[in-house]
């Protein structure tokens, strides 16, 4: 096992792995204890009572995060000509459709979120293989298959982000990084546990949110007491 560092071993001091924080106070902890030399990110860790196994409480959605992720997310429009220039003006940072498939093709996956349009998904179908496994296959149901490919591109651009729950039944998220207001990391973790509630299965039964927890590039975890949330 790792040894930690000097500043990670002090971090754990800051952190009562016992006891579960209410949000605020959690966004104030991660922020003191986030211990790396660049801007680290904020990620939320969400377990929920559900078996992912089954069809009809498998939990996914999208959500925007009201003060952005902090990330410059690089989007590529997959569109035909006459929608380009709406996606250029929109702020995607690649527009094209026939030469971006055969960089796909042959490997080429340097973007974060892919938008297009319902007429080229089945030009993108064969790319399954390669889109799929890094989560970059457009997809209706998180809005980056759309005739309004503008307006796509800069809900992702402005802080839109697709969850879903894993095998394990946990939906994990980046949320922010730590350069921000405690308050604004709060709002934003706040808009996604809220996002995750209204989308609880019907078939659930017992306790729907079993623990949250709050971590920022290689700290301690924080756990979020889910009743004040």
């Amino acid at each position: 096992m790792a040894k930690l560092t000097k500043k990670q071993k002090e971090a754990q001091t800051k952190v009562d792995a016992n006891l579960a924080y209410n949000l605020n106070d959690a966004c104030s902890i991660i922020k003191e204890i986030s211990t790396v030399n660049f801007d680290a990110s904020v990620d939320l860790a969400i377990r929920l009572g559900v078996d992912p196994r089954k069809a009809n409480q498998m939990v996914r959605g999208v959500v925007t995060l009201p003060n952005g992720t902090g990330k410059d997310v690089k989007v590529l429009a997959l569109v035909t000509p006459d929608k380009e220039a709406d996606a250029k003006e929109a702020g995607a940072d690649y527009v094209g459709l026939d030469e971006y498939l055969q960089k796909i093709k042959g490997g080429w996956t340097d973007v974060d979120v892919i938008v297009t349009m319902p007429s080229v998904m089945g030009k993108l179908g064969p790319l399954g293989r390669i889109l799929g496994p890094r989560g970059l296959m457009p997809n209706p149901k998180t809005g980056t298959v759309t005739m309004d490919v503008a307006k796509a591109v800069k809900d992702v651009k402005g802080g839109k982000i697709d969850f879903k729950v894993d095998k394990t039944g946990i939906i994990h998220a980046a949320i922010g990084k730590a350069s921000f207001d405690a308050d604004k990391i709060a709002e934003n973790a706040n808009e996604l546990i809220q996002t995750v509630i209204k989308l609880k299965p019907a078939t659930v039964k017992g306790t729907y949110i079993k623990s949250i927890f709050m971590s920022s590039t290689m700290s301690p975890s924080v756990a979020i007491d889910a009743k004040t949330v």
